[in-house]
């Protein structure tokens, strides 16, 4: 039993896109049978917060169920049909085309459909919900036949046939039982076709709408992603020069000018002779 799930792992790791999508959805589906699955009715009971609702009371509540009603399935056959059909568009897009476009094709034709079974429910006045990977998996069919559409497929039994055919024979059978029954489910498979025609050919125009997708997971990978610490940095400082007092302009003088000064004022008022003995010696050695 382990060595199963060691080759699980493996084929997974080493698989593409489509095949990671495929395990996506077998995974989801044997985890909703025990959660989901009614044994006694035998039949699927997806709560509104999963498969897509037509009333806008309830989408607008739970809008990311747009997206997660293209990951459940209503029994095994739906499932077994939707993957099949989707490893086989998938090989073929990915001849042409990168892994990013293919799941951004995925994921916005699976909105696109939602939108387009939302409003047209509301507008017929019905309510129901809506469950499977069909839209997409159409989409990504249609999307690969509207940019080569004379590639040769080979089919069991059937030999080979251009990739136009396989398309034209699918799209024919939705639309003669859109008013038959699951009427919400051809809508979606249509409005999943359609995004693929405006998907290729927006893309030859240069407008490849995968970004859209790449661009908001590596948002929401970045949100919760744990952020790395800052480097400490070392920072050098001067340190602080000694602060120096303003010294003032006023310069007191000292006791020797002082009195020199006073002798000189009073040799200009009386003379020279006027001056004592002791103020004559004094300024005698004050001038050498």
């Amino acid at each position: 039993m382990s060595r199963i799930f060691d080759d699980i792992k493996l084929q997974y790791k080493i698989g593409d896109i489509t095949n990671k999508v495929i395990y996506w959805n077998v995974g989801i589906f044997l985890l909703s049978i025990p959660l989901f699955f009614e044994f006694k009715e035998y039949y699927f009971d997806y709560p509104h917060w999963l498969a897509l609702s037509s009333n806008p009371n309830e989408f607008l509540i739970f809008p990311w169920t747009f997206l997660s009603y293209a990951f459940l399935h209503s029994g095994f056959w739906h499932l077994f049909f939707n993957m099949v059909m989707l490893n086989f568009s998938g090989r073929l897009f990915l001849t042409f085309f990168t892994q990013k476009q293919f799941l951004g094709l995925y994921i916005l034709s699976s909105i696109f459909a939602g939108l387009a079974f939302a409003i047209a429910y509301y507008l017929l006045g019905n309510s129901t919900i809506i469950v499977g990977a069909s839209a997409a998996v159409l989409s990504i069919l249609v999307a690969t036949t509207a940019y080569q559409p004379l590639m040769n497929v080979r089919l069991l039994l059937i030999g080979n046939v251009k990739l136009w055919h396989i398309t034209a024979v699918i799209l024919i059978l939705d639309v003669m039982q859109i008013m038959i029954e699951n009427t919400g489910g051809h809508i979606a498979h249509l409005a999943g076709a359609i995004f693929g025609i405006i998907y290729i050919k927006l893309l030859q125009n240069g407008t490849d709408l995968s970004n859209i997708v790449t661009n908001i997971i590596n948002f929401f990978v970045n949100l919760f992603q744990p952020k790395k610490a800052t480097p400490f940095k070392k920072v050098h400082v001067n340190p602080k020069k000694p602060i120096v007092k303003a010294q003032s302009k006023i310069v007191t003088k000292d006791r020797a000018q002082q009195q020199i000064d006073e002798i000189l004022d009073k040799i200009s008022q009386s003379g020279y002779d006027s001056l004592t003995a002791e103020e004559k010696e004094f300024l005698f050695k004050a001038g050498k």
